[in-house]
């Protein structure tokens, strides 16, 4: 029992004795008790495979909102059980439906006038003159073939004129916007929006209508781009009344868990208890599972008052789920095979890796719903806007197969259930046909890299081992919690169980026509790119302890670009591109001394967790060009960048050196590994002689400064992590003592700010710094905070790496890998023998 359940009882059994309203009042304290859900997690990963195959629940109630992709992208999933006749929803909201009053560029090009230098007068009223402005047509960008009007100045100046028939017909005003960056909306002259940063996809403002004028009216709209891409969509639509109906009832939802590789909910619907079980089987060291992108829901009913019940379960999933934008035509099929029965959708156009980029949602191959025949399931198609009470009115028929927002549902009947549970399970699964390009080739998913596989085949076997898979997954959950509490604690096993799916979902498993392996990972809500080398990195750990393979499949790629001499460079590469389009860097800065220090001290790893250097003996060449060029610039680093790009650059950067002598070291570790032993001494002994001139240039008094020439300034050095996990043994204990005594007195609310700089932080380096503590109390002081904020931050997405210490709120990123990080404690345990992780 939680605190809170048990106060509150304690509290009404007083009241029932002391109060005069002694049944009235105890009976609503317990009702807020059994009402409020204890919060675990920002967001809840419901399926969970690769970066466009991806649906979350941002509520702690599943039937409190609309579930939608990692980017916050509608991706409806209804669910609603019938007992006795008796209607409710557990499972999802029905997304907002809109009504175009003013189209934005999704729906059509628009005109518009605009300038790019400041505007004299009053620019915003309705009857300011804008006749000396240019003409164009939105939207307004800086992509050349997608942008109507090109904008690549700092700032640009936009009116849209349009006229308003009725002001009384409209429900609900909403300003719907994209932009990139700062934004500032008028309308008729009254501001209506502000926003510093960026809007991706479109926001949905709600506008007092009463601004509106029926005949002319005006947007006035004022953009500043204040650096990378720059973009501008705007337009008004109608938020429709809900047409659910009143008789449909929700569900009291008792509890929600999340493992490794299931999210489970509990819910009471009346006189029956429904266990809703999503499992997404994410099992690392096994590649035919983890590379089939398919999905088990599981409804578990039994009746809760020892009498028999008629039930009936309905599962709806919007054809969202295969489109990138809501305008986007679907079709749909029902197929059958000997053992299943299915629905598929996907878009009419199927543009196959025609669009790249971070805020994007795949609308190429197909969404499948499937359901094992021995459940005498009835699938139908209908609108998603109409599929809710289809169920409730009985009306099962197909209506829809080809049109706008469709949805796939699934009508699974249970008869008379009693007190004996009785369980029924449907397949979610995406056939993407092509996956990645990867240097002018496209890729098929590994489950199908040979092309002789079929996602219907997929569906079959997953369904046929389901009992078997989900054993193996519950296995793993259990073992992998209890090594993660045996290292760390339970809050620290709680926020490894957080990252697990997060991590792998971000990533997507192909072979190369090389026949190497890759697992490709998507810079997530920040540019797009793919397998950037400082998102490898903190990723890493997770992948070192369960299969070093991936974590070779994330630097394959990055070998054979510098190795076929199509990036020649002499230190490593930033990324291979940007998602899914693998064809080279599209970052617009090198970051040198950061990511040669990245792919030697991985390459060192894996040769640890391997027990043996065979990975990187084939690229020797390349290491050692690398680590020469850490010999000669990565000691005292020039004015660049490192994986905190986004607090600028820095010269001089402490702990980016580090990340050079760790390297340094790496490589010399490697080298032994070879036999080579003296390159070995060599290599060693540079990297020992750099300590000592770090320990020197960098000392402020009772810690280690941000940068060589900058006292009275501090950092976090998590780069010194890996001298702890491979037992390097360069720098002295005293270093890791004055740092963590000083971070201890540095915490904020929320954790242990990045540097001196901000009050911003990044989660998975606090975990890193936690690992070289000298002691658990101090881990757990520095963990604490990091827990604290995944329950509490205002910021509901998938748990964001990049917080504010002072509030728990989302600075940036958010459903990125690098939370694999988290289990740097374990693989340092399991590197140093202090226990192994399964």
């Amino acid at each position: 029992m939680n605190k809170l359940t048990q106060t509150t009882q304690q509290a009404a059994m007083i009241l029932k004795k002391r109060t005069k309203w002694p049944i009235l009042i105890a009976n609503m304290l317990l009702a807020f008790s059994a009402s409020a859900q204890e919060r675990k997690a920002p967001a809840y990963p419901l399926i969970t495979h690769n970066p466009y195959f991806s649906v979350w629940s941002t509520t702690d109630d599943l039937a409190a909102s609309t579930t939608t992709h990692w980017t916050g992208a509608s991706q409806s999933l209804i669910g609603m059980i019938s007992v006795d006749g008796l209607f409710y929803r557990f499972m999802g909201k029905e997304p907002a439906y809109f009504k175009t009053i003013l189209p934005a560029a999704d729906e059509k090009p628009y005109a518009i006038k605009y300038t790019e230098t400041e505007p004299q007068g009053d620019w915003k009223a309705l009857t300011y003159s804008a006749e000396n402005w240019k003409s164009g047509m939105g939207r307004v960008g800086d992509i050349e073939g997608l942008d109507k009007t090109i904008w690549k100045t700092r700032d640009i100046w936009i009116r849209r004129n349009f006229t308003i028939n009725s002001v009384q017909d409209i429900n609900k005003l909403i300003l719907k916007i994209s932009h990139d960056d700062d934004a500032y909306v008028y309308l008729n002259g009254e501001e209506i929006f502000k926003k510093v940063g960026v809007t991706n996809d479109y926001g949905m403002i709600p506008v007092n209508k009463d601004k509106l004028k029926v005949g002319e009216n005006v947007l006035a709209i004022h953009v500043v781009n204040t650096g990378g891409g720059a973009r501008l969509d705007v337009g008004l639509v109608d938020q429709e009344k809900e047409n659910l109906s009143n008789n449909i009832l929700v569900a009291k939802q008792n509890s929600v868990n999340i493992n490794a590789t299931q999210t489970m909910y509990n819910f009471k619907c009346g006189k029956v208890d429904l266990d809703l079980t999503f499992t997404s089987p994410l099992l690392l060291n096994d590649l035919k599972i983890l590379s089939r992108p398919v999905s088990y829901i599981t409804c578990r009913v039994k009746a809760n008052d020892n009498q028999a019940h008629q039930v009936k379960v309905y599962l709806s999933a919007a054809t969202s789920l295969a489109v990138n934008r809501s305008s986007q035509e679907v079709t749909t099929s029902k197929l059958s095979t000997g053992s299943l029965s299915i629905l598929k959708a996907g878009t009419t156009e199927q543009p196959v890796l025609q669009k790249k980029g971070d805020d994007l949602r795949i609308d190429w191959g197909y969404v499948y719903i499937a359901v094992p025949k021995s459940a005498n399931a009835t699938q139908f198609v209908t609108t998603e806007k109409g599929a809710a009470n289809a169920f409730y009115s009985g009306n099962t028929t197909t209506s829809s197969k080809t049109g706008t927002g469709l949805a796939l549902n699934t009508l699974l009947p249970f008869g008379k259930v009693g007190k004996t549970p009785v369980s029924k399970f449907i397949e979610v699964g995406y056939d993407d046909i092509y996956s990645i390009q990867y240097f002018g080739s496209n890729l098929r998913p590994w489950w199908n890299n040979d092309g002789k596989h079929t996602i219907e085949n997929e569906l079959g076997e997953a369904a046929a081992t389901c009992n078997n898979v989900l054993a193996k997954c519950r296995a793993f959950n259990k073992n992998m919690y209890d090594d993660a509490r045996k290292a760390g604690g339970e809050k620290y096993a709680d926020l490894c169980v957080l990252a697990y799916r997060q991590s792998i979902a971000a990533h997507q498993l192909v072979k190369s026509p090389q026949g190497k392996l890759l697992w490709l990972s998507k810079e997530n809500f920040s540019n797009g790119s793919i397998n950037t080398v400082d998102v490898t990195y903190p990723s890493a750990p997770l992948y070192l302890l369960y299969n070093p393979r991936l974590l070779e499949g994330m630097l394959n790629g990055l070998f054979y670009y510098s190795e076929s001499g199509k990036f020649d460079k002499d230190f490593a590469a930033h990324d291979l591109g940007t998602y899914p389009i693998a064809n080279g860097q599209t970052y617009g800065e090198d970051m040198p001394v950061e990511e040669s220090g990245n792919m030697i001290i991985l390459t060192a790893a894996i040769a640890r967790a391997e027990g043996n250097a065979a990975f990187a003996k084939p690229h020797w060449k390349t290491l050692s060009r690398w680590v020469n060029y850490l010999v000669n610039e990565g000691f005292d680093p020039k004015n660049q960048l490192c994986t905190d790009d986004f607090a600028g650059h820095l010269a001089r950067n402490a702990n980016l050196s580090v990340k050079a002598i760790v390297g340094i070291a790496c490589y010399a570790d490697l080298a032994a590994q070879l036999g080579d032993a003296q390159t070995a001494a060599k290599y060693r002994g540079i990297a020992k002689g750099m300590v000592a001139k770090w320990m020197k240039l960098a000392a402020d008094n009772d810690h280690y400064a941000l940068t060589f020439d900058d006292k009275g300034t501090w950092s976090q050095k998590y780069n010194l992590v890996w001298d702890k996990v491979l037992g390097l043994k360069l720098f002295p204990q005293e270093v890791y003592d004055k740092e963590i005594k000083y971070y201890l007195a540095k915490q904020e609310k929320f954790g242990l700010p990045l540097d001196s700089r901000k009050t911003y932080t990044k989660s998975d380096w606090i975990l890193w710094t936690a690992t070289f503590a000298g002691n658990q109390k101090d881990f757990v002081a520095l963990i604490d905070p990091i827990y604290k904020y995944s329950l509490e931050t205002p910021t509901r997405v998938p748990l964001s790496d990049w917080h504010e210490t002072t509030d728990g709120k989302q600075v940036g990123f958010q459903a990125r890998s690098v939370v694999g990080g988290y289990f740097m404690k374990l693989l340092y345990n399991k590197m140093t023998g202090k226990t192994q992780a399964r």
